[in-house]
Formats: structure tokens, C-alpha cells, sequence
């Protein structure tokens, strides 16, 4: 049987043996009971095994009677479910074990939100993964790890930075100004999951705070999908739940120590391109030539830029950029339990080297899990997670400045060095390596996830807990810039400090009851009630400085002018919540749940939510006419439907008429009004169906789970438009909706199962349609002034509006453009939208093969359909519109003279085509100074995301130094891809700072080829 989930806390199942021991010609004779304390039915069946192999089992009502050897000193207790139980035989005549679920043998019982439930009966849309099945991806990040193993869960790295975000969506994009991540709750505490690195390099992309926790310390991940699952936890679930279970001891068990260790080197699969300087001076010289034919000059009149351009040299930049970067991973965990308590201690440290220089990701991680039953009805525990984290940080994307982009856009005969030795830059731009090695960027962060519960059992089947939960994230970030660099020369060096301080703390109550009654017809029941207090406390502080004697000194105390600033917020929320599922004749289940949330962050009319759900389960295959048609092995239908809300996204003060400071005249200080007041400001309600159908065939050969849904986001919580005269330009309101509707299907095979052989796949693949039902008026979004990105009713978020290139004349070499007004000429009216980010479908593919002591894991990794803007080719193939700026060898692709058939337009510096300000412009002409659908590229791809292969070794080499298990392991990620795009990498998200600007390629770090060695000792 596969692993599940970890060990039911909430569940503990109670053995209560009642043993009258007594001495008879040299015998003993123990008498008992076995039942199971929550359901409070007997346990039939339990294995009672002394330790001279004379074993009995238990009856049908759990009673027993063994008798054995009065030199005996302890009996053997087992059960298909629950932890083995060695019994030390005393004189005591009674005696109370505890068992604890076995998590290997548990393959039906699964997390649901604040409890636990048989996977046969649940309604909702929930997959779980064991940490086993994550183990094989070298990933600094958990979420990371699932990518591709979750149907409906699209997982994507924005960057190949260490560290990096990581764009992670339950069933599409629910919100555009509200939050669109999913809760994560890690060992029950709710986490923190946003950005709070702010490099003052400017860069898109975010960090992402998840990377503070050890992938080698999960046990399991429970995700939550639909309404029926996710509506447990209200205001909290619109975008879905990741359940995160970290490991655990066992009760009377031996401690264990485990020892992994492992050394790794990426490089990048491709690297930027560039042409020759004799390349990029036939370019230049060509874009004179047909510039002067443009505005009627003799092109012999013209002095050429470059009269020999087989004279200028050529400088590689990729050396200087790129690495082969070095990555080592060290993990040390105890594990193991007395006959009262069970013990996890977790050890970690993580270094990782960026591909592109200067960037680098540290980690240290302590976790310490404890469990001890005070009594036999009192169960107290903690489970903490302390982590430091290190961020050599180093910003690209959409930043001049940035490493990549000054190292790419310079042009190639530009040397990197003067002649004396200095750097040397061009335009704008800084020298690359003058930023690799002046960059001081760093960024510490210090974490503690921790909580601490009691349980009580107050009858069998009835018990109550209560928990302190608090995620504390500190993170300290100190950035200098020197007078090597563009960013500090002009201000004789500048400094700035940042101090963000977030605060989650969180205190539950949960009564849970689980019943089963009757014999011949069972009825059980499953139920909870609760309430939560959540408080959430920001802190930012910021200092800046410039102008320093020296580089050596950086403190901003000592810097000539100084400035700063500082905030802090507070948001409260308070929830009561019920659960109820029935199920009968293990048959049909109805669940219902409902929750209140009260956020501070609404108006004082609406700040109470009520977020209800039901769902439906008819397992077939246990009906009669279903076995005979002997075909299914197993089939379940379900269907659910539920609301759940949200409130994560927006400020803490959102609904309040808000004034600030700053507004100073003749040095008196001043304050005026920011924000309008909305009394009326409320949840963003998010209501969802959903139908399933599990089933399995052939002797579960195949197992297949399908799943349809259609979610439905409205009251958005939306920026709307408001007239001038009230002052602003926008007013907060819940106004909009959005829609995403979509298949789900995961496939198991298990393909083939012998001793010495096995062979098992899993396929999944989810398609999903997403379309914004309703907006005020349309919003533009993009950078760096560029409004590609819009947001429009009828459309998909993250679409692209551009113009739409039709073809380039083969006579004249010019752009032709749709003319969409049919008004004659191209103007910004003719904007259309020509694509978007979101993939038609995606998933993943599963092999996993044992053979003996050799295991071979390999998983491809694919999406289809989504758009990408390419940024760099909009800045390098931009046919002599840009100044300074160099060429890749795509622009050597353009038109040169009549008869030529080719995207790329002729080279000219002539004005563009496009008069963006509405006056008339021709549809025609030479290079497009604006975004045209020429730069908008097909994202999709197959990835062979890893492959791992491992062998244990035989226990017979080292019987002799006690050691329990030695595992050898290769790795490697990121083997190959298989796409069209252009660009280093189709796994990207330059601008994912907005959630509703996705796609974007701006002079990204790639994903990078990883190969990993590694060993694993337990001793």
C-alpha cells in the first residue's frame, strides 16, 4: 500500500487491554479487550504475539485470551493501521496501551482541513503527495517539487535564480487586485507566503519566502481544490490549500539517525547570443544607407558609420556572465519514541550558487517536533521550524542597470575594458562585470514557524484541541552601491536599509466526534466545530544615504545626506466554522460545512462573511449491480458546490478614508486626503462546482480520477474608476467577476509487480478556461510604459494587446499591420489582443521503476498554448531604432532587397509607422518603435524535468558497523526541452511582481541543468 498522510494526531486510536495476569504451572494467562477509541467500535482481528513466536488474534467483539510462559517479559501488539506496541509484562493486573496510525498503512485516511477523513468517502477535490515522491527533485523550494504531480496545479519557477519565486495556481487566476496564491498551513500554522525582499536594484521578480523551509523535512502535501474542501477554512481558501505535514517519530520505537548529503553543478542549457562587431557594423551602416533613402538624401552622400566594419573587434560578454554553478546540501534528522512520546529533530544546511554571477542562496534549518501523551487522554506537542536565510541578491529583468542587460545590450565591438584598465560602458548601461564584482546586495532573513497544542480524548471518539500558532519572518536587507557602479558613481556611493518585519499569529479551538454505530447497517458520523483568532502585524523600516568618504565606509550614519521611513499595520480576523459528513452502509456520505469570518479590513457594515459548502458520495462498486458487471475494481462518483472568500491582497485599511503626510508647503508640514472611505466594502466570494468520478479496473491496473469544475469569482475586490472631480483617480469596490471552468484527469499504472521488478506511472494533465465575466472599464498594465498586458471583460487575465504584424512587404521590405478600424492608417485604436499567458493545458508524466536494489525515476514536465512576450528581441531586434543597443543574429534574418520573404523588417532609424498619439500614420514603413505581435512568441514546451536513479546498497556490506540502510543516489533536473521559443527558457515570468503581467522575458536567469550525487545513511 502507497503512504498517505502522517500520523493522525487528531485521530489516536486508544487500545485498551484489560489483562488479569496470572501464574499457573509456570503459565500466564493475559486476558483483554481491544477497541478503537474513535469510533469506540471493537478491533478485530489484531495480531497478539509473544516473543517465542505463540501469537492469537483478537475476535470479532476485540476480545483475546493468551497464555504464555511466566519467563516472558513483553507481548507483541499489531493491527493492520496502527503502529507496532511492545507491552513490558509486569505485575500490574490491567493494562492501558496507546497505538498510534501507521502512516504506511493508512492509504484511505487523508488530511481535509482541520481533521481527517477516509479517502472512499470524501466529496471534495483533494490530492495528496508523500514526501517520498518528492524526494527525487533537487528543489531549494517545496512548491517547486510540485510541479506537475497535482492535477490542476500549475507550478512554474519565474526565474532560474536560487531562492526565486515561484508562481504556484489552484485552477486559474480567481482575483486581479485581491491575492491569488493559496493558503499554505504547515503543520497547522498559517503561513506567510508573500514577497518581502525589496532589492533596491529594481528588479520584477519576487523571492519567495516558502524557500525558508526544508524540502527534506516533509512528510506529505495535501492539496485542496474545490469548495467542499477548501470552504473549512472561508476567507482563506478562494485560491485553495496546501496542507504541509512535516515528519514525526513513532511511539516505542528505536531512535534513528539519518545522515544526507549531496554536491551538485548547474549550467545553463543556452546562453544569449550575440553577432560579430563586423556584423553589428554592417547593420549600422545599412540602417544609415536606408534611413537617408527614407527622408530623400543620396545614400552616396552620407559618410557610412563604420567605412570597414571588418576592422572592429569582438567581446564576449557570456564568460564573464555565466558559471558552472556549485550547489551542497547536508541533512542530519533523529528520529523515534518512547511508549509516551515521539521526537523529530531535523538539522539542514543549503548552498546554492546562481548560473548567472553574481547571485547565491544560504539556508540553515532546526526543526524540532514533539509529541507526549501526559495520560492516556491528554496529548500535548510542538512542532518548530527555525530558519536562516542569505540572498546575494542581484537584480535583471526589467533594470538597465541590471547585470544581464548590461552585459546583452552593449554592442559587440564595444570593449569591456579602457585602455588604462577601468571598466568601460556604453550609453545607459553599466559594465557587467563592474556589477559582478562591486554588487553588494544581501539580504538575511531569520524565521520561526512554530506551535503548540493540547488534546484532550474526553469520551471515545470525542476530543478537543487547542493550539498557539505564530510564523514570525524577519528579513534584513543592506544594499550598497559603490563608485564602481553606475548606481553610486554620480552620488559618491549610496546605501539603503530595509527592515521588514511580518507577524502571523493565530489561536484555534477544534471539538472534533467520530462515530460508528450499527452492525449490520453502519452509520458514521464524522463532525467538528471551532473558531480561530487570527492577527496579522507588518512592520517596514528604510534608511538611505549617499554621498561616503570612502567604499570602505557604508553605514548611512556616516553618509553625507541622509533619509527615512517607516509603517506598520495591523489586520485582526475572527472565525467560527462547523463539519459534518454521514456516511452509510460505506456507500453514500453527505458532507456539509459552513464558516463566518469577521476581517477588520472591511467596512464596518459588511466585515462578516458566510462561506457554506455541501457535497455528495456514492461509491458504486460496493452496490450489487455493479460487482456483477465485474468490471471495476473500485468507482465513486461525487459532486460538491460551495463559496468560499478572500481577503489577502489588499491593505489592512482598505475600506477606511485614509489621509497622509508629506503634502509640506514653506517647510510647514501638511497632510491631504489618499484614500475614500467604503462602509460597504466586503468579501470577494468565490462560488464553486464540482463533479468527480474515481474508479479503477483490471485488478487496479489503471486508476483513474477525473474531475469537471466551473468557479465563478464576483464582488471583486477592484480599483474602480471614479470621476475627477471627487479628487482621485480610483475608489476601492467589489465590482467584476471572473470565471475559470476546466477537466481534470490523473491516471495510475501499475504496470508491472514482481519481487525482484516493478514498474508503476502516473499521467495528469488539466485544462482550464479562464475569462473575466465582468470589469468597470479596461486595464492597461505592462513596463516600462508599455501597456501590452490588459485587463478586459470577455478576455482571459494576463492577455497581450499589441499590434498585429500581418506579414512584411517582400518589395519594400516595411511592416504591413491590421488596420482594425479600417480608418486607413495605424494608430494605438489598432491595438488588439493576440494572445495570452495561461496555458491551454498542462501536466506531467511519472515513471517509476525498481529493479532489485536499483530504483529509476524519471518525470517530463509539459504545458501548451501560452504566449510569451519577448522582451529581448523587442530591444535586440530592433532593426537601428536604438542607439547604442547591439543585435543578436535573429536581426540578421531581415528584409535587404525586393523578393526577400521574412518577418524582420528592413533596417531604418526612420519613425516608426505607429503614431501611438492618434494622428494619421501610413500602414507601412521600416522598423516598429512599439510591441507588435512579431515579439509575441508560443511558450509551450516539454521538459524532461528529472531523472534520478539510486541503489541500495546491500545490508550484508555493513552488517558489521550497525548501520540500518545506505542509499546512492544521481540526479539530474532539467535534462532537455523541447520548445519553439526563441528565448534561454519558456519557464519564465520576468514581471511576477504582478500577478496579472505574467509571461513576460526580460533578461531572465534560465533554468539551469542540474546533475546531483548524493548518499543517504540511517544508522
Amino acid at each position: 500500500m502507497s503512504k498517505i498522510v502522517k500520523a493522525l494526531a487528531t485521530a489516536v486510536p486508544l487500545v485498551f487491554l484489560v489483562a488479569n495476569s496470572f501464574a499457573q504451572n509456570g503459565k500466564i494467562t493475559v486476558k483483554g479487550k481491544i477497541t478503537e477509541s474513535t469510533t469506540g467500535t471493537p478491533v478485530a482481528g489484531a495480531t497478539i504475539q509473544t516473543n517465542n513466536n505463540k501469537a492469537t488474534t483478537s475476535n470479532d467483539d476485540g476480545s483475546f485470551i493468551i497464555i504464555v510462559d511466566d519467563n516472558i517479559k513483553n507481548i507483541h501488539i499489531s493491527a493492520v493501521g496502527y503502529e507496532n506496541y511492545y507491552l513490558k509484562l509486569r505485575n500490574a493486573s490491567e493494562y492501558t496501551i496507546q497505538l498510534v496510525s501507521e502512516n504506511s498503512k493508512l492509504d484511505d485516511v487523508i488530511v481535509t482541513g482541520y481533521g481527517t477523513q477516509n479517502k472512499k468517502f470524501i466529496a471534495g477535490s483533494i490530492v495528496n503527495i508523500s514526501g517520498n515522491e518528492l524526494k527525487e527533485i533537487p528543489s531549494s523550494n517545496f512548491t517547486q517539487l510540485l510541479q506537475g504531480k497535482a492535477s490542476g496545479v500549475q507550478v512554474s519557477a519565474n526565474s532560474g535564480v536560487p531562492g526565486g519565486g515561484i508562481t504556484f495556481r489552484v485552477r486559474g487566476n480567481n482575483s486581479i487586485n485581491a491575492a491569488v496564491e493559496p493558503l499554505y498551513i504547515i503543520d497547522g500554522v498559517f503561513i506567510n507566503s508573500n514577497n518581502n525582499v525589496q532589492t533596491g536594484m529594481g528588479g520584477q521578480t519576487q523571492t519567495s519566502p516558502l524557500a525558508d523551509i526544508s524540502p527534506s523535512d516533509i512528510e506529505d502535501i495535501t492539496i485542496l481544490k474545490d469548495a467542499n474542501a477548501t470552504a473549512i477554512y472561508g476567507s482563506l481558501g478562494a485560491n485553495g490549500v496546501v496542507i504541509v505535514n512535516t515528519k514525526k517519530g513513532k511511539l516505542n520505537s528505536k531512535g534513528k539517525i539519518s545522515f544526507n548529503i549531496s554536491q551538485g553543478r548547474s549550467q545553463a542549457l543556452k546562453k544569449f547570443e550575440h553577432i560579430t562587431g563586423e556584423e553589428t557594423g554592417i547593420l549600422v551602416n545599412e540602417a544609415a544607407i536606408n534611413t537617408a533613402k527614407d527622408n530623400g538624401i543620396d545614400p552616396a552622400t552620407i559618410t557610412l558609420p563604420f567605412p570597414d566594419p571588418s576592422v572592429l573587434p569582438t567581446y564576449d560578454r557570456n564568460s564573464g556572465l555565466f558559471r558552472n554553478a556549485k550547489s551542497a546540501n547536508y541533512e542530519l534528522n533523529i528520529r523515534g519514541g518512547s511508549d509516551k512520546s515521539t521526537y523529530y529533530i531535523g538539522l539542514g544546511y543549503n548552498n546554492e550558487e546562481s548560473i548567472v554571477k553574481p547571485s547565491g542562496f544560504e539556508r540553515i534549518t532546526a526543526r524540532i517536533n514533539y509529541d507526549n501523551y501526559v495520560t492516556k487522554n491528554i496529548k500535548i506537542g510542538t512542532n518548530t521550524n527555525f530558519s536562516r536565510t542569505y540572498r546575494n541578491v542581484s537584480s535583471n529583468d526589467n533594470n538597465p542597470t541590471g547585470v544581464i542587460n548590461s552585459a546583452i545590450f552593449p554592442r559587440s565591438y564595444v570593449p569591456i575594458f579602457n585602455a588604462d584598465g577601468t571598466y568601460n560602458r556604453a550609453g545607459s548601461f553599466d559594465n557587467h562585470l563592474a556589477l559582478i564584482n562591486n554588487l553588494d546586495n544581501n539580504a538575511v532573513g531569520w524565521r520561526t514557524i512554530s506551535n503548540l497544542y493540547a488534546e484532550i480524548s474526553i469520551i471515545p471518539g470525542l476530543k478537543f484541541k487547542s493550539s498557539f500558532n505564530i510564523d514570525n519572518n524577519d528579513m534584513f536587507e543592506n544594499n550598497y552601491s559603490n563608485t564602481l557602479i553606475v548606481a553610486g558613481i554620480a552620488a559618491k556611493g549610496s546605501a539603503s536599509s530595509i527592515a521588514n518585519k511580518a507577524l502571523y499569529l493565530t489561536n484555534e479551538q477544534v471539538l472534533t466526534y467520530v462515530k460508528r454505530f450499527g452492525s449490520k447497517h453502519t452509520h458514521d458520523i464524522n463532525a467538528l466545530v471551532g473558531n480561530t483568532f487570527n492577527t496579522v502585524k507588518i512592520q517596514n523600516t528604510s534608511a538611505s544615504g549617499q554621498g561616503f568618504a570612502t567604499d570602505n565606509i557604508k553605514a548611512i550614519s556616516d553618509a553625507a545626506t541622509r533619509s527615512g521611513s517607516s509603517s506598520r499595520s495591523e489586520a485582526n480576523l475572527i472565525s467560527y466554522f462547523a463539519k459534518a459528513s454521514y456516511t452509510l452502509d460505506n456507500k453514500y456520505t453527505l458532507d456539509a460545512s459552513i464558516r463566518a469570518d469577521a476581517s477588520s479590513k472591511f467596512g464596518v457594515d459588511n466585515r462578516w462573511g458566510y462561506f457554506p459548502s455541501a457535497g455528495f458520495t456514492w461509491r458504486a462498486s460496493e452496490e450489487k449491480f455493479i460487482q456483477n458487471l465485474n468490471i471495476f475494481d473500485e468507482l465513486k462518483f461525487r459532486g460538491s458546490i460551495g463559496l468560499s472568500g478572500n481577503q489577502n491582497g489588499i491593505g489592512p485599511y482598505a475600506a477606511l478614508g485614509l489621509w497622509s503626510s508629506g503634502y509640506n508647503y514653506l517647510e510647514t508640514a501638511g497632510t491631504a486626503p489618499t484614500q475614500l472611505e467604503n462602509r460597504n466594502l466586503t468579501w470577494e466570494t468565490t462560488r464553486q462546482a464540482d463533479i468527480g468520478v474515481e474508479f479503477s479496473i483490471l485488478k487496479k491496473l489503471l486508476n483513474f480520477n477525473i474531475d469537471f469544475y466551473n468557479k465563478y469569482t464576483y464582488d471583486l475586490l477592484l480599483q474602480v474608476p471614479t470621476p475627477s472631480p471627487t479628487g482621485f483617480t480610483s475608489y476601492l469596490q467589489n465590482y467584476g467577476a471572473v470565471r475559470n471552468k476546466g477537466v481534470e484527469i490523473a491516471v495510475t499504472s501499475n504496470n508491472i509487480e514482481t519481487k525482484d521488478f516493478t514498474w508503476t506511472t502516473t499521467f495528469n494533465i488539466s485544462f482550464n478556461r479562464n475569462k473575466i465575466e465582468k470589469l468597470a472599464s479596461d486595464i492597461a498594465l505592462g513596463a516600462s510604459g508599455r501597456n501590452v498586458s490588459i485587463l478586459r471583460e470577455g478576455n482571459p487575465v494576463n492577455s497581450f494587446q499589441l499590434y498585429k504584424q500581418l506579414y512584411v512587404d517582400p518589395q519594400t521590405g516595411n511592416a504591413v499591420y491590421e488596420d482594425v478600424n479600417k480608418d486607413g492608417s495605424i494608430t494605438a485604436a489598432d491595438r488588439q489582443i493576440v494572445g495570452n499567458a495561461n496555458p491551454n493545458y498542462f501536466g506531467g508524466l511519472t515513471n517509476n521503476i525498481t529493479y532489485k536494489n536499483f530504483n529509476l525515476n524519471f518525470f517530463l514536465f509539459f504545458q501548451q498554448g501560452n504566449k510569451i512576450m519577448n522582451m529581448r528581441d523587442f530591444f535586440l531586434v530592433h532593426g537601428g531604432t536604438q542607439n547604442f543597443i547591439g543585435f543578436i543574429p535573429r536581426q540578421l534574418e531581415r528584409w535587404q532587397k525586393p523578393g526577400d520573404i521574412t518577418d524582420i523588417p528592413r533596417l531604418t532609424t526612420y519613425k516608426s509607422n505607429i503614431n501611438e498619439n492618434g494622428g494619421a500614420a501610413n500602414n507601412y514603413g521600416g522598423q516598429v518603435a512599439s510591441l507588435s505581435s512579431r515579439y509575441l512568441e508560443d511558450g509551450s514546451f516539454l521538459r524532461l524535468r528529472n531523472v534520478s536513479l539510486s541503489y541500495n546498497v546491500p545490508k550484508s556490506v555493513y552488517q558489521s558497523l550497525k548501520i540500518q540502510s545506505i542509499r546512492a543516489y544521481v540526479q539530474a533536473s532539467n535534462l532537455f526541452t523541447i520548445t519553439n521559443y526563441k528565448g534561454l527558457d519558456p519557464e519564465v515570468s520576468a514581471q511576477s511582481s504582478n500577478q496579472n503581467t505574467a509571461g513576460y522575458d526580460w533578461a531572465t536567469v534560465p533554468q539551469p541543468r542540474t546533475i546531483l550525487v548524493g548518499l543517504n545513511v540511517t544508522f
